[in-house]
């Protein structure tokens, strides 16, 4: 499998152990409302669930207390964790307030952007990018696995295209997200990548951009060497990386980028995100992608131009006419 990781484990996984029968859920009794709390039976949610996506049963199911949904009174938002081995995703569902309704799909509030739900996810506080400046006002997120060939291909083209057609106003941001159960390098590799980061912004992007470039030799028994022999190559303190390759100081950091990209349901790499708008697939090939981001520099030219009509006051003088 290269650099595709879905649900499709799950449903391939093992056989179907029995079925849930339709008729199970009216044998079961509603939850007791409680006046503190919207009506949510944990239980007869997950049998529900499990029988409608044909989760095996040994599909591991979390479910998150409900939340309020601003703007929409009488639902509430459920995040329902999966897991199965090394593999896990996150699915957002909306139940109403008497328990009894659920359904999934995006929720849009035309005051903001139909994209705003991963924009509040999205941090790129912490995270190497390029190609940026102040004026940038497109940026584009990429969820990428270094083991991940798709992700190599990709890489490539965005660091000669985006310099090259939008230079200074697309900045692209490289966001860890190893697929652990596929790829056995990748993990230790984005741990290798922070702990680049942590001496010099330029020597990652060095890392990021040889690290693709040798993919085919790596393995998981070699990847140290290989790393320690780049490293004395590009001035870089051997002795410091080793250190924090060792003792997985920037796992935590790579962990958050996971995390990040769970909540919002990333199941391949690479995959990206434009100004929150997300791209896999062949929706993320750089024709596309270049028409893309062309319509989003179009559209914030637009924004900014209402912004500051809205916010103009206009004085009548004399001699002016109306």
């Amino acid at each position: 499998m290269k650099g595709r990781l879905s649900m499709k484990l799950f449903a391939c996984s093992l056989l179907m152990v029995g079925a849930l029968a339709p008729s199970a859920f009216s044998q079961a009794k509603p939850a007791t409302p409680k006046a503190t709390s919207p009506v949510l039976d944990k239980v007869k949610l997950e049998a529900y669930l499990r029988y409608l996506e044909l989760w095996v049963p040994d599909v591991a199911v979390k479910i998150d207390d409900p939340k309020p949904i601003s703007g929409m009174p009488g639902f509430t938002e459920v995040k329902v964790h999966l897991s199965y081995k090394t593999a896990a995703m996150d699915q957002t569902y909306y139940v109403s307030g008497d328990g009894q309704k659920v359904f999934k799909g995006d929720v849009f509030d035309l005051s903001k952007s139909p994209f705003q739900t991963a924009l509040d996810s999205l941090k790129t506080d912490q995270q190497p990018g390029y190609n940026g400046s102040a004026e940038a006002k497109v940026k584009i997120l990429v969820f990428g696995d270094f083991q991940c060939p798709y992700c190599k291909a990709e890489a490539t083209t965005l660091r000669q295209q985006i310099p090259a057609s939008f230079p200074g106003k697309v900045e692209v941001y490289f966001m860890d997200f190893p697929l652990d159960s596929i790829h056995p390098w990748a993990h230790p590799a984005s741990i290798a990548g922070r702990c680049v980061l942590r001496q010099s912004s330029d020597s990652f992007w060095k890392y990021h951009d040889w690290i693709y470039e040798v993919q085919q030799d790596v393995t998981a028994d070699n990847f140290n060497s290989k790393l320690m022999e780049w490293a004395a190559k590009n001035s870089v303190d051997a002795v410091q990386l080793g250190r924090c390759v060792d003792s997985k100081a920037t796992e935590a950091e790579v962990n958050r980028t996971v995390a990040m990209g769970r909540e919002l349901g990333v199941d391949a790499t690479p995959t990206l995100y434009l100004n929150g708008r997300k791209l896999v697939d062949q929706m993320a090939q750089w024709p596309t992608l270049q028409q893309l981001i062309t319509l989003e520099m179009d559209h914030q030219a637009k924004v900014a131009e209402e912004a500051e009509k809205c916010c103009t006051v206009e004085i009548p003088q004399i001699g002016k006419k109306k």
